[in-house]
């Protein structure tokens, strides 16, 4: 059995008699991007600072390959680089020279290669010898990134990293994570940008009001408890025998708004190679079938909304 990269078991916050955390379990397994997702003050940062030891957990247990933040907390952090919040570095130094100084004070030796390495990573080259207060916001993003890969961590943590950038700027890093994980380093990754964490994310967990209350794998795209009924996109030919047909079998359809021959029929996914068996046989012309998943904005403001939950 593999061991996951990052372990959460029932971790809980308190400050005075408030819960911010409740009972929270889940893990990231090696070379996965993992995204936590929910409205702001749901819980997400102070995970996270839980992780790093930023803040003291109230109880529960986190294990980063195996060693407990509490007890072997040495161990355990040399594996993780985290960006919590937005990156800090010396405004008056070039950005090589941030690195080196930040390199100094791992407990970890690191080489002159090692940075050029991680420096050509981010595709910092030629920014890298002028001074950071020259950077853009998306130039001091991939400079924190490159901070947070010196050490060669298993473990890559950040909090709402794409905060500001443009679009260029999150398909950059967007791109470096996941060049990242097929190189087997682990990223959990925080945000309310929905969008763009469907595009980065491998599995997500849903935070509402400090409860996980939803885990789901986004190649799977489905959601605990989501209706097994599925709206299927179907263009077929002849229009008015189409019609007909799905008429005298009693399938509900929608037409689309232009007038096409594009219907819109709500099924159980099973029934949907039948249909298309007895299109066929009625000389109806299949030109396409798919089904129409709702992406991560539609699915999450479904779960949230019972609780008023906002992305704003």
């Amino acid at each position: 059995m593999i061991q996951p990269v990052l372990e959460i078991s029932h971790l809980v916050k308190q400050i005075g008699a408030k819960t911010i955390i409740n009972d929270i379990s889940f893990s990231v397994e090696p070379g996965e991007i993992f995204g936590l997702l929910g409205p702001n003050g749901a819980g997400k940062t102070t995970i996270i600072r839980s992780i790093v030891k930023l803040i003291t957990k109230t109880s529960g247990d986190i294990k980063i390959l195996g060693q407990d933040i509490d007890t072997n907390h040495i161990e355990a952090i040399k594996n993780v680089g985290a960006i919590v919040e937005n990156p800090e570095f010396y405004p008056y130094m070039t950005g090589l020279q941030n690195l080196k100084t930040f390199a100094s004070m791992s407990r970890k030796k690191i080489t002159d290669e090692r940075i050029k390495e991680i420096v050509q990573l981010v595709h910092l080259e030629k920014a890298i010898n002028n001074k950071v207060k020259t950077y853009s916001l998306g130039m001091r993003q991939r400079l924190g990134v490159a901070q947070a890969l010196i050490h060669d961590p298993k473990l890559l943590i950040f909090d709402e990293p794409t905060n500001g950038l443009d679009p260029e700027g999150m398909k950059e890093f967007r791109l470096q994570m996941k060049d990242l994980a097929k190189q087997g380093v682990s990223v959990l990754v925080s945000s309310h940008l929905l969008n763009e964490m469907e595009l980065l994310c491998d599995r997500f967990a849903i935070i509402e009001q400090g409860k996980l209350t939803h885990i789901a794998d986004m190649k799977q795209e489905v959601v605990a408890n989501e209706p097994q009924l599925k709206t299927f996109h179907m263009h077929l030919e002849p229009l008015d025998t189409a019609k007909q047909l799905l008429s005298s079998w009693n399938i509900d359809y929608i037409l689309a708004e232009d007038g096409t021959a594009h219907f819109f029929i709500e099924s159980v996914p099973s029934d949907i190679p039948q249909l298309v068996k007895n299109l066929a046989v009625a000389d109806i012309s299949i030109f396409t079938v798919e089904p129409q998943t709702k992406s991560l904005e539609e699915r999450f403001l479904e779960i949230t909304k019972h609780n008023g939950g906002s992305m704003q």
